[in-house]
């Protein structure tokens, strides 16, 4: 059986030196050559895999700063809803309060309408209360200068005791909620 193994030991041996002769034969390549190529395949498919690698986190960095803007986006957006919460409470309620304040700058002289309109002026404070616990209150608009992001002119004066575009008159109050305005003020601007 030794003797087996030694020939086929020996066939192995020939058939690989044989495959070495071919080669430097028919390519005249070295074996360094060989080692060569093989290098510069491991190289290319080395950079190939960087690559990938290099595309894989750029979409992972781009999705992690997508999911950070879109969580900013909804945090602000619950604030916001928070804050102005009670915006469209207030406009529901501001015809109401216009009746309020018109009902009381009139004259009475009889007792018991002056008591009816103290009561209704308590019921108006309590209003404005509740209007000043939410952020809501009046836009001054008297003696100011027009601002048209608070103020909506609708008449002109030609008073020469005031200054230009100055406002005279308030027909109709407004509102702001923080430092959004539900109403702008309705008023009479000097020219």
């Amino acid at each position: 059986m030794s003797e087996k193994k030694s020939k086929k030991e020996k066939l192995a041996e020939e058939i690989e030196q044989e495959e070495l002769n071919v080669l430097n034969e028919s390519d005249n390549s070295t074996e360094e050559e060989v080692k060569e190529e093989s290098l510069t395949e491991d190289q290319a498919k080395m950079l190939e895999l960087e690559n990938k690698l290099d595309e894989m986190e750029n979409r992972y960095l781009r999705t992690q700063a997508d999911f950070e803007n879109v969580k900013k986006r909804h945090t602000a957006e619950l604030d916001a809803k928070q804050k102005y919460r009670s915006q469209s409470l207030a406009q529901d309620l501001l015809p109401a309060l216009d009746s309020f304040e018109k009902a009381l700058q009139t004259d009475v002289e009889h007792e018991e309408v002056k008591q009816i309109l103290k009561g209704m002026e308590m019921v108006y404070n309590q209003i404005l209360v509740a209007f000043e616990k939410e952020g809501i209150e009046s836009i001054s608009a008297i003696g100011e200068q027009f601002d048209p992001n608070f103020h909506q002119a609708v008449m002109q004066d030609s008073d020469e005791s005031a200054a230009s575009n100055e406002i005279t008159a308030e027909l109709q109050k407004g509102y702001k909620l923080k430092d959004r305005v539900i109403r702008p003020s309705m008023v009479k601007v000097n020219q």
